[in-house]
């Protein structure tokens, strides 16, 4: 960075905050206290702006609930069909194994062909 450039920098960073913090001092939605209210249309407007937060709240979580049941059912439906696959895997593999002679072992576990030859 140059020398020339800090001095403007430094004039300019404390403006740009003063910035953010009059765009921070705006109002934001959300409940309010309407009590404080003195007359009945800033009452019934407060209340109104309660609840169209309320709702529009609402209204967006029932979209994201709505959205993660379908993730998860969509999901499942993979999970499903893949525990399907692996059972019908774990069918086939036990029949084979099935249909497969056993070689006879004797009762110590060693195979009886390795024992004629020694």
């Amino acid at each position: 960075m140059s020398d020339r450039r800090l001095p403007l920098m430094l004039m300019i960073g404390p403006l740009y905050m003063l910035g953010l913090c009059a765009s921070m001092a705006q109002d934001v939605p959300g409940i309010e206290i309407c009590t404080v209210e003195k007359t009945m249309e800033r009452r019934t407007s407060c209340l109104q702006s309660n609840i169209n937060f309320l709702q529009t709240t609402l209204s967006r979580y029932v979209i994201d609930s709505r959205q993660k049941i379908d993730a998860a059912n969509r999901q499942m439906q993979v999970l499903e069909s893949t525990v399907a696959e692996l059972r019908k895997a774990v069918a086939e593999l036990q029949a084979a194994s099935k249909k497969q002679p056993q070689s006879p072992t004797k009762e110590d576990g060693k195979h009886p062909a390795k024992e004629e030859g020694k």
